[in-house]
């Protein structure tokens, strides 16, 4: 155990802690500006911004020694008896004049940025700046240049703190970013010939500290400070990253990623960053639907509620697919409601779909083939009810066989996964309930046809590959006529009051033992459910 002094306060760090000047300072409470450092990058000290003082304390006779000059934080390890001041006139003055230097390069076009609301350059400015501008304000150009499919750069904002190039190198390999020219004529551009075109390309604007490179999906499209923004979990594919959901009135703008070393890191892929458009689609079922010999009629919820429980009963053998989309919550419900009324029903995981390989970066970030949040909780569902290994296709068969009477198929799923042989296997028996988010072949000839919530509507649990379950709340309200899975189960079992995902998990938690360690509260980084499993899929 060592201590680090800063700014007079005592700070305590592990003996196989490796910190820097910017990291043990927010131990103390003590912010030090910077632009170029980022905790998931190698360190360049270009910027300047976090010059402090340092310097090292006798432990004997307690004397400090300081080194003539300032040092860069970043750069500056923190051990046993060092010293950092972040706060004395010298300090103070370093970042003023640095802060100066870069407005006069950069242009005062605040009103039409996208970083405006989130910028490190203006926040550090009222912070940090100089008193009074002394340079004059000269119109500036803000030229935008494409760099790819999903970012444009603005290059005249830029502050050359080469985040972004030094992301391309070390987190994706694929190095299509680089500094050209020198001195005050050096730029951020792509190699040539070589757009910035990977998978995990828009990462490059979440790293970059002022607006030199916007993404395209979001650009003019949202002032942040109108958004809220929400904990949430990709569902994408099954690695489940952190995410945050950032909506305004119910519409979702972007998706982004939040830092978790034991799933994603500071990372996330595009496909799963700009795969949330399908939940604003015009074409999403928003209304319950009954479908008989005089063919379909929209009903209300409160007919579906009444009519359902009768029908499922009268049906026969019951079957119920549960989706890998679902929660974990939402899944135990469709379960239990299944078997509450055919104790001998059968269950089984819906279809998981699965798109080409693994593809894993250099710096260990997978995407995963296996394109649904949450095959694992759901499998553990369908085990602890004594339905373990049946695939989906045997339902389909016995279906059409006549072994089983009435189905409950649920959904969730963007595209088309039910195909038109699925269909009339499924409708071949006397009960047919579908939910879902989109028209299919099976909601076309479903008995009951049930609008079913995106991702950010619902509320509940995620169990990655890695057996990490993550807990989030409901982002986005539904559409009008849209009700989540779980509040549809929670009425049909006759449990009072309002759906709450936190009581059916403290439930499963608490019957269920692949679960019970998600018994107490589950932290933004999720719990680790399985002993025997890595904590984390990127090293």
């Amino acid at each position: 155990m060592g201590t680090v002094i800063v700014d007079g306060i005592e700070v305590a760090i592990g003996d196989d802690e490796h910190l820097n000047g910017i990291e043990v300072a927010r131990r103390a409470g003590i912010e030090i500006p910077h632009y170029c450092w980022h905790a998931g990058l190698s360190v360049v000290a270009s910027c300047r911004m976090c010059l402090v003082e340092s310097g090292t304390r006798n432990p004997d006779t307690g004397e400090i020694t300081v080194v003539p000059k300032l040092v860069p934080a970043c750069q500056t390890p923190a051990k046993d008896n060092t010293v950092f001041v972040t706060n004395s006139d010298r300090v103070k003055h370093s970042r003023a004049f640095v802060e100066e230097a870069l407005l006069m390069d950069h242009p005062i076009d605040c009103p039409i940025c996208d970083k405006a609301g989130e910028c490190h350059l203006q926040d550090y400015f009222f912070e940090h700046g100089q008193a009074q501008r002394r340079a004059d304000i000269r119109p500036f150009t803000s030229k935008k240049r494409d760099v790819g499919p999903t970012v444009t750069l603005f290059a005249d904002r830029c502050v050359m703190c080469t985040r972004c190039v030094r992301f391309t190198r070390e987190i994706t390999g694929t190095s299509e970013l680089m500094v050209i020219d020198r001195g005050s004529h050096d730029e951020i551009d792509v190699f040539p010939g070589h757009p910035l075109d990977n998978r995990m390309s828009g990462n490059v604007v979440d790293l970059c500290p002022v607006g030199a490179l916007g993404d395209k999906d979001f650009l003019y499209e949202q002032r942040v400070w109108f958004m809220e923004k929400h904990d949430g979990v990709c569902t994408g594919c099954s690695t489940g990253c952190s995410i945050s959901v950032e909506e305004n009135q119910d519409t979702v703008y972007r998706l982004k990623p939040r830092e978790n070393p034991r799933i994603n890191q500071w990372w996330m892929c595009d496909e799963g960053r700009y795969g949330y458009h399908h939940v604003h689609s015009t074409k999403r079922l928003v209304g319950a639907v009954r479908r008989d010999a005089s063919g379909a009629t929209a009903i209300e919820w409160e007919q579906v509620f009444s009519e359902l429980p009768a029908r499922l009963q009268g049906a026969g053998p019951l079957a119920a697919v549960i989706s890998p989309h679902l929660t974990v919550e939402e899944a135990y419900l469709l379960a239990t409601y299944i078997r509450q009324i055919d104790p001998a029903a059968r269950l089984v995981v819906g279809p998981v779909p699965v798109e080409g390989t693994d593809e894993t970066f250099p710096n260990g970030f997978t995407i995963r083939a296996e394109k649904c949040p949450n095959r694992r909780g759901v499998e553990e569902i369908v085990k602890h009810f004594g339905c373990e290994s049946e695939v989906y296709e045997a339902v389909q068969s016995d279906v059409a066989a006549g072994l089983i009477g009435g189905v409950w198929v649920s959904g969730g799923y963007k595209t088309d996964t039910f195909d038109a042989a699925a269909a009339q296997a499924l409708s071949s028996g006397k009960l047919l309930v579908v939910q879902d988010l989109f028209a299919s072949p099976v909601t076309e000839v479903a008995d009951y046809q049930l609008p079913g919530p995106a991702f950010p509507e619902r509320e509940g649990s995620y169990v990655n590959c890695a057996d990490r379950l993550q807990s989030v709340p409901w982002a986005i309200r539904s559409p009008a006529g849209v009700r989540t899975d779980g509040s549809v189960l929670w009425r049909l079992l006759g449990r009072a009051g309002l759906y709450r995902s936190r009581t059916v998990l403290d439930e499963i938690a608490a019957t269920i033992p692949y679960f019970a360690l998600a018994a107490g509260p589950v932290s933004p980084q999720g719990v680790a459910l399985s002993e025997t499993t890595p904590a984390t899929t990127t090293t």
